[in-house]
């Protein structure tokens, strides 16, 4: 892997280490990571959260997964998806095989996953590449990271190195906004969003984002966590995005911090990039929002119907593929 963090000779990065500082400091002037603290009527919108969402989720069963055979292989020239649940995809796309933000967690604290996983780690083929978006514990698992090492490199925000070096991979690439790195014939950058990175509160410091993975033929990208923004403007332009991963759900924060997009914001920064197709995600694996656990899938598929979008946008379920 050659780690590239200036150029732009395919339009993915600025073109000078000034630019590079320039973009970085207009990123955080501008307000993309957001706060820690809760805004008024937080503790109000917690117990509704507990009473309403997470408690009942406790005491219904986990539902099953489902077998979908056998996981497709993508051609070169095709982007192949598998989605693992919530964040987490199988990737394929250049005849390379990545992992992004992989998580087979059954609970996270309190909080229960709602269904076994249809896909797990050893259900997918040698993976070649991880990408991590943030390190959140719902992204950046670490049982679920080590189910998958074996001495491959992986890419992560800047300041999150640290957390994934014992997991067994190789080499460890730290990219900042905008930075690229290269792997066989992809090239991957780390592309902004508006949220926050801190795995505890004393880390602030650690980076955040999405990734444009780009091959000769095609172009996917994972929107990682974000709220609404006008840098998807800015990733539409360095980009010709052929399949855009996008976060719906979660919307509806016990801090009433905005941190994560509904789905019709979803698709505003789907149009905002010019992308040419959607599969969502973040949304029905794990209780994080106030907002029941069906209605951001209902709400996107509402949504893209109203706009003539329907058939740009595929909902997937659990351990279900695509190939585009």
């Amino acid at each position: 892997m050659l780690f590239d963090p200036a150029s732009s000779s395919d339009g993915a990065g600025p073109s000078s280490p000034q630019q590079t500082r320039g973009l970085l400091k207009k990123a955080l002037t501008e307000g993309n990571r957001i706060g820690l603290l809760p805004t008024e009527g937080w503790r109000k919108r917690n117990i509704q959260f507990l009473n309403e969402v997470l408690i009942p989720t406790l005491f219904a069963p986990r539902q099953p997964g489902e077998d979908f055979g056998n996981l497709p292989v993508a051609l070169l020239n095709e982007i192949g998806v598998t989605w693992l649940g919530h964040a987490g995809f199988f990737c394929q796309i250049g005849g390379v095989n990545i992992a992004i933000d992989p998580n087979w967690a059954l609970w996270h604290g309190p909080v229960k996953r709602v269904r076994h996983p249809s896909v797990w780690a050893h259900n997918l083929p040698h993976i070649d590449l991880v990408l991590i978006t943030h390190a959140h514990y719902d992204h950046l698992h670490l049982p679920s990271l080590r189910k998958l090492a074996a001495a491959q490199p992986i890419i992560v925000p800047e300041g999150v190195g640290k957390v994934v070096k014992n997991c067994g991979f190789g080499r460890i690439v730290e990219l900042k906004t905008w930075q690229s790195a290269t792997f066989q014939d992809l090239r991957i950058t780390l592309t902004p969003a508006r949220h926050w990175g801190a795995r505890n509160i004393h880390d602030t410091h650690r980076q955040f984002g999405g990734y444009l993975i780009k091959s000769p033929d095609r172009c996917l990208f994972h929107c990682g966590d974000s709220a609404m923004f006008d840098g998807f403007q800015e990733i539409g332009k360095r980009a010709s995005i052929d399949l855009a991963l996008m976060p719906i759900g979660a919307y509806d924060a016990p801090s009433g911090r905005q941190v994560h997009m509904n789905p019709e914001e979803a698709l505003d920064a789907f149009q905002m990039m010019g992308a040419q197709a959607m599969i969502p995600m973040h949304h029905g694996t794990f209780p994080l929002g106030g907002e029941p656990l069906h209605e951001p899938a209902e709400r996107l598929v509402k949504a893209a119907i109203e706009r003539q979008l329907e058939n740009r946008v595929r909902l997937l379920r659990e351990g279900e593929s695509a190939i585009y």
